[in-house]
């Protein structure tokens, strides 16, 4: 044998066009197969970082809560003309809503990442107009 029947390539030029049509249905089953896949572990992906986006507001729902206990007994403190234990529950509420307010920007950003759309889902598109034949589905960029 030389270097040449060895070559897929080669071997694939010298199949019939039978042959090669007769392939066709296979390469495209196995294709599909292939886009379901990768969609399924994108999905899946995209599920956790909403998650933990939603497990950050949450958190920030319950630091807030606190934070209005804690100015609830900040004007109990004011009422009783406490002064240093009234700023000490200002700043106490000052810090929780803060910290509140950055998880829920950290979620909602983690939220919209996950949200986002991706090349995928544009892929997956184009796919199937291919396979419908409409559009252009030309890869050739």
């Amino acid at each position: 044998m030389s270097e040449h029947d060895t070559d897929p390539f080669t071997a694939a030029r010298r199949r019939s066009l039978f042959a090669l049509i007769g392939d066709l249905p296979s390469l495209i089953v196995g294709l599909v197969r292939a886009e379901l896949e990768q969609f399924k572990a994108e999905l899946s992906a995209k599920g956790q970082r909403i998650g933990v986006g939603v497990a950050l507001i949450v958190l920030a729902v319950s630091f807030a809560f606190f934070g209005l206990a804690v100015l609830v007994a900040v004007a109990v403190l004011a009422l009783a003309l406490v002064l240093p234990a009234w700023l000490a529950a200002l700043i106490v509420a000052a810090a929780l809503f803060v910290l509140a307010l950055l998880l829920v920007l950290i979620g909602r950003g983690r939220i919209q990442a996950g949200l986002a759309k991706n090349d995928l889902d544009v892929n997956l598109r184009r796919d199937l107009d291919a396979l419908k034949g409409e559009g252009s589905y030309d890869r050739r960029d």
